[in-house]
């Protein structure tokens, strides 16, 4: 029998923004299917249309068209096995629901939600299923003729799963092992409702799986409990020689304490849990994103691959293609994944310093507009060599502008602090000195200037700390930054000088 090709999907639902734990089980899906030559589709379940949100599925889209993670087929993709929005595929699971009917492998339910409360009142712990179902308003104890009527009077139903009690179901999962369960302890699933015509996940997913040929189903742990219910649906329809193979990811944790990952956590330290900045059409609420946040995707997309799965040896900084190459079920974790979002601080930071400073200018610009800079007023060549002297002080391109400012703007006032401890009554008259100095150097570039400055201090016995300190305050504004004639090479001689000058006017009157 031929080897059968890897086909993975990724099915979120139009509910909202995507989390981030769902964008790395997508991430996951991705790796795999690239890694085996296999496809990745992409589906949307949106069956339950009470909880349908405007603009959901195409944030979805944007979100994985940043992080670099593209599909191979789905909705806006096309392939041959559409549609791929569930609410198009009615009349296929409606086909398929009748299968299971006629065969006695599901029943139809015409239980109001009264009906059920009441009962969950009177049995405690009360579950739909082998054991209870007999007392329930059922075609299983109603007559054929009366079943029939109610359906023909408009009388909303569901169809439910009739399953089987005391039978092991057998799931063998690739990263837990083998899992067993009691089918008694399963209940019987509602697969479709006739209020809108739809199926629930349950059914859906089966179906679609099945008629899409999927070979692997990747997906968070908390699906888990569904999987044994999966595996009988695809016995009931007798399908068992195409089932995939499931994959059932660790969940991502709180950073602290204990629990799954929430948007509260985020918002209470701190870091984005969304891919994209979500402004939520109902309520106006605007949740941070990674994007905007200034995160690289590459770094984002090293950073949650290592949440739940590891290389197999101490290497944490790989591309796209690296992960593909050693991507492996194998080594996906049981246990949960604290989510250190400082650790994704450090990747971003990590990734900043891979890439050339000519493409970290070219990322910049957008920051120096915001503060009121015009990056055409200055060359691609000064704005890189700016970028090289700064970049190793940032973990995101925003705060380039905080190391760098004073590259783009004087300074309009001096740190406090700095003047009280170097700045004495003796500085102004050794500044106009270093100014007289640097008028008759030859070369400006930042060896030569530097060697002639220093030997200068030396030579008249001047505090050579309090002397640099003065000279770097009067430029930059404060006693910080990177090496002080690699700052003064850029600015050029005359632009130093009067901001010299202006430093002596100023803080003589401060």
């Amino acid at each position: 029998m031929a080897e059968r090709k890897v086909r993975v999907r990724f099915a979120p639902s139009p509910t909202g923004p995507l989390h981030i734990g769902g964008v790395r089980t997508a991430l996951y899906n991705y790796l795999f299917a690239r890694q085996h030559g296999g496809d990745f589709i992409f589906r949307i379940e949106d069956t339950d249309s009470n909880r349908f949100v405007p603009g959901a599925e195409q944030y979805i889209l944007e979100s994985f068209k940043w992080l670099g993670v593209t599909f191979d087929e789905g909705v806006s993709f096309g392939g041959n096995y559409g549609p791929y929005r569930q609410s198009e595929r009615r009349d296929i699971y409606k086909k398929y629901v009748q299968v299971l009917l006629d065969n006695g492998k599901a029943y139809i339910a015409f239980d109001t939600p009264q009906e059920l409360e009441a009962k969950r009142t009177e049995i405690a712990n009360f579950q739909y299923d082998a054991s209870t179902r007999l007392q329930m308003r059922n075609s299983l104890v109603m007559p054929k003729e009366e079943v029939e009527a109610l359906i023909a009077e408009g009388k909303q139903y569901v169809v439910r799963f009739r399953i089987e009690p005391n039978e092991e179901v057998h799931v063998h999962d690739l990263i837990r092992g083998e899992v067993v369960i009691n089918s008694s302890v399963l209940d019987d699933k509602v697969l479709y409702k006739s209020a809108d015509q739809l199926p629930t996940y349950h059914l859906a997913n089966i179906v679609d799986d099945h008629l899409m040929e999927v070979s692997h189903v990747i997906r968070g742990e908390e699906w888990l409990p569904s999987a044994p219910l999966h595996v009988l649906l695809y016995r009931a329809f007798g399908w068992e020689e195409s089932m995939p193979q499931f994959a059932h990811l660790p969940l991502l944790l709180k950073p602290e304490g204990n629990g799954k990952l929430s948007k509260r956590d985020g918002d209470r330290l701190g870091f984005p849990v969304f891919p994209l900045e979500w402004h939520d059409p109902k309520s106006g609420e605007i949740s941070s994103g990674y994007r905007e946040a200034g995160y690289l995707p590459e770094a984002v997309i090293n950073f949650l691959a290592l949440l739940g799965w590891n290389p197999g040896n101490d290497q944490e900084l790989m591309s796209m293609d690296e992960l593909i190459q050693l991507f492996s079920l194998d080594h996906c974790s049981k246990a949960g994944a604290k989510f250190d979002y400082k650790k994704g601080t450090w990747f971003n930071h990590e990734y900043i310093l891979r890439k050339s400073d000519e493409e970290l200018a070219q990322l910049f610009k957008p920051v120096l507009t915001a503060q009121g800079v015009n990056p055409a007023d200055y060359s691609d060549l000064y704005l890189t060599k700016v970028v090289s002297l700064v970049k190793g002080r940032v973990n995101f391109i925003k705060e380039l502008w905080d190391h760098s400012r004073f590259f783009f703007k004087a300074p309009e006032s001096y740190a406090e602090k700095d003047v009280k401890k170097r700045w004495s009554a003796e500085t102004p008259a050794i500044m106009e000195e270093l100014i007289a100095l640097i008028e008759d150097l030859e070369s400006f570039e930042s060896k030569a200037a530097e060697e002639q400055v220093i030997g200068w201090i030396t030579a008249k016995g001047y505090h050579m700390g309090n002397v640099m300190n003065a000279f770097r305050l009067a430029v930059v504004g404060e006693c910080k930054g990177p090496h002080m004639f690699d700052i003064t090479e850029l600015l050029g001689k005359e632009e130093t000088i009067r901001r010299i000058r202006e430093a002596v006017c100023a803080i003589s009157v401060m």
